[in-house]
């Protein structure tokens, strides 16, 4: 199908074009060729780079770029996977990245300051008394929330491309999509940011209960699930039954409606306050009062009776319940057994091999849920191995396009995400657009349909033939700077072409022009996974 529907031969090509190409491509190899083994030491050589080492650094990276094949090879595939297992606290993007993400407004905000002022914004629009002006106001508001949220996108794929913890952004990616939160549901388009950026980053590589305790206690998900509005005599299950269902235990592993009821129950009065002033509580319960930005645990909303949750039984004092219960969950086999089995599909296979998973889950329970522990039981396991061979694991749409842009431009830093924005969501994996709290699907087969890889040639064909806006700078002067995206690089002879088979290999030679070529390689099926 792949070379049927890129036709390596458009009308109106000519055999005296795709002798002139050939030409031209036989002198820049010969030059490209010079420049890796003299003039770029960096660039490791044919022999250095091989196809099992690339075959890693792209399965546990958002792709394969020269620059970072460079560095494997210099330090080896082994210090190499430390470095991404155990980054230093926080790695420095390329400064051209930093810029964009500190000119954004709400970099520094805390999530209460940005809800407060989209709030008041809020309240201003819908005091105006003209229609008119009034729905020219409300306008602006979802705009400027839209921004936010457009601007939140960017940072995350800015990290994507750039970030030298491949790994931990790989996670990042992962682990929002288990904790998924739509961002247009109420506010959350102010909120997500800051939710990506202080609940999952920093965590994402670190001990699962904490990754878990930072979105119990954000207003992203607390808004998001309806939790906010959990209180006692009035309970709404929703946060409780996901929590189980999809973020710790997983469907069918032994709880209960009753369960699900107690956890509900323990979770009341957890939820959000803008408010400056601190809500008017009875003298014996202020102490129990706990707010920290716009998180609140507020006690005359909580149900202070004993609950039995997974067969312990909780006592009724207050938030020290949500931390019995986010323990107990943790600790659950079945918590162990869940996340290695999702974490497994993400790296490994649609249907990962149950003894690694079970030995997966058995790191998770002997390291008390340490993240980076249980993904190395999986990278040193033979069914990893196994399943570096080429055609094992189908890229997910945002793998796709970050690993096209990465290979296309290296660590040349683009200037504008809208075109990376505009193709995943064309592709159906839209940053935080998932609407239901289950995240997108981890399996092949969710995104190699005929229509999903039509599109995929299309953008394929953008990538392929120009900058496509990637480096045209935002505002009122856009300025476009000239690029090309050099996939026929020393990186491709010396390491990718050797992982190509002979039907993708033929196709590249009818190529008539760079363009052509970068698309065939591009809509490839080894370029798929």
């Amino acid at each position: 199908m792949w070379a049927s529907s890129c036709s390596p031969n458009p009308p109106g090509s000519t055999v005296d074009s795709r002798s002139a190409y050939r030409r031209l491509r036989r002198s820049r190899l010969a030059a490209l060729v010079a420049l890796s083994t003299g003039l770029m030491p960096n660039i490791a050589r044919a022999d250095d780079l091989n196809p099992h080492d690339l075959a890693l650094l792209d399965r546990l990276t958002f792709g394969v770029s020269t620059s970072s094949a460079a560095h494997m090879h210099g330090i080896g595939a082994e210090r190499w996977l430390q470095e991404q297992l155990h980054p230093a606290g926080n790695p420095a993007l390329p400064e051209a990245a930093k810029a964009q993400i500190e000119a954004m407004p709400d970099v520094h905000r805390f999530p209460f300051d940005i809800a407060v002022a989209f709030e008041q914004q809020s309240k201003s629009a819908n005091q105006v008394a003209d229609p008119d002006q009034k729905k020219a106001a409300q306008q602006v508001f979802q705009q400027a929330m839209s921004d936010r949220a457009k601007q939140a996108a960017a940072r995350t794929i800015l990290h994507a491309l750039y970030a030298p913890d491949q790994l931990r952004e790989r996670m990042v990616w992962f682990w929002f999509n288990h904790f998924n939160v739509h961002q247009y549901k109420s506010n959350l388009r102010v909120l997500i940011g800051d939710y990506v950026d202080h609940a999952i980053r920093p965590n994402s590589l670190g001990k699962f209960r904490d990754l878990l305790a930072a979105t119990v206690h954000h207003p992203a998900m607390l808004r998001y699930l309806d939790n906010a509005d959990n209180a006692a005599g009035h309970l709404n299950e929703n946060y409780a039954r996901e929590i189980m269902e999809l973020h710790t235990m997983g469907v069918g592993s032994g709880y209960t409606q009753a369960d699900v009821e107690a956890l509900a129950k323990i979770l009341t009065g957890v939820g959000i306050d803008t408010r400056p002033e601190d809500p008017k509580l009875k003298p014996e319960l202020q102490a129990q009062l706990v707010r920290e930005g716009a998180f609140e645990f507020n006690p005359s909303r909580h149900d202070y009776s004993d609950k039995t949750f997974l067969g312990h039984v909780i006592k009724g004092r207050g938030l020290a319940e949500v931390d019995e219960a986010i323990d107990i969950l943790v600790h659950h086999p079945a918590t162990a057994s869940h996340l290695s089995r999702k974490i497994a599909t993400y790296f490994v296979s649609d249907n990962p091999p149950e003894a690694l998973v079970q030995r997966m889950a058995q790191t998770f329970k002997s390291t008390d849920g340490d993240i980076a522990s249980v993904l190395a039981t999986m990278i040193h396991s033979s069914e990893f191995e196994a399943a570096l061979k080429p055609g094992t694991r189908f890229k997910d749409p945002v793998q796709y396009v970050l690993s096209a842009v990465r290979l296309a431009y290296d660590d040349r830093v683009i200037l504008n995400t809208a075109p990376i924005q505009g193709w995943i969501n064309r592709l159906g994996e839209g940053l935080f657009n998932h609407e239901t709290p289950d995240g997108y699907a981890l399996t092949s087969a969710a995104w190699n349909g005929p229509g999903q890889m039509m599109v995929r040639f299309e953008i394929a064909r953008q990538i392929g033939s120009g900058s496509s806006g990637l480096f045209k700078s935002e505002g009122p002067n856009p300025v476009e700077q000239p690029a090309f995206p050099l996939l026929q690089n020393a990186l491709y002879f010396n390491g990718l072409r050797n992982t190509l088979g002979p039907a993708t290999l033929a196709s590249l030679d009818r190529a008539i022009s760079p363009q052509d070529w970068n698309t065939l390689f591009l809509s490839s099926p080894e370029f798929m996974h």
